[in-house]
C-alpha cells in the first residue's frame, strides 16, 4: 500500500515540478521521495510493531535499525522512482517551445 501511495505522490510531484528545473529539480524530488518513504518505513516500525520492539530485534541499536530501513526503502522504490521519471520525460516530450 506505501508503494502505491509513493506512486501517486510521486506522479502529482512529477506534474507539479516546472520544467525548467530539469535535472535538478527530478533529482531532489526523486531524494525528497526517498527520504519521506524512508521515513513512513522508520516510524512504523518493523512489520508493524512499536519501535521500541523494533529496537529489540536488532539489539538496541538504531543504526542498525536505520540501516535495515533504507535497504528496505531502496528495494521498494523502484516503481516511485519510475512513475516520477515517466511522467517528467511524457512532459518533456509534450512541451512545445
Amino acid at each position: 500500500m506505501l508503494v502505491a501511495g509513493m506512486s501517486v505522490l510521486a506522479l502529482g510531484l512529477a506534474f507539479a515540478i516546472p520544467l525548467r528545473w530539469g535535472v535538478i529539480g527530478y533529482l531532489a524530488a526523486a531524494a525528497m521521495l526517498f527520504v519521506l518513504q524512508f521515513g513512513v518505513n522508520a516510524a512504523s516500525g518493523f512489520e508493524g510493531a512499536s519501535i521500541e520492539e523494533s529496537l529489540l530485534l536488532f539489539n538496541g541499536s538504531l543504526l542498525s535499525y536505520l540501516g535495515f530501513n533504507v535497504q528496505i526503502t531502496y528495494r521498494a522504490f523502484a516503481l516511485p522512482l519510475l512513475a516520477l521519471g515517466a511522467a517528467m520525460v511524457l512532459r518533456a516530450s509534450l512541451r512545445r517551445d
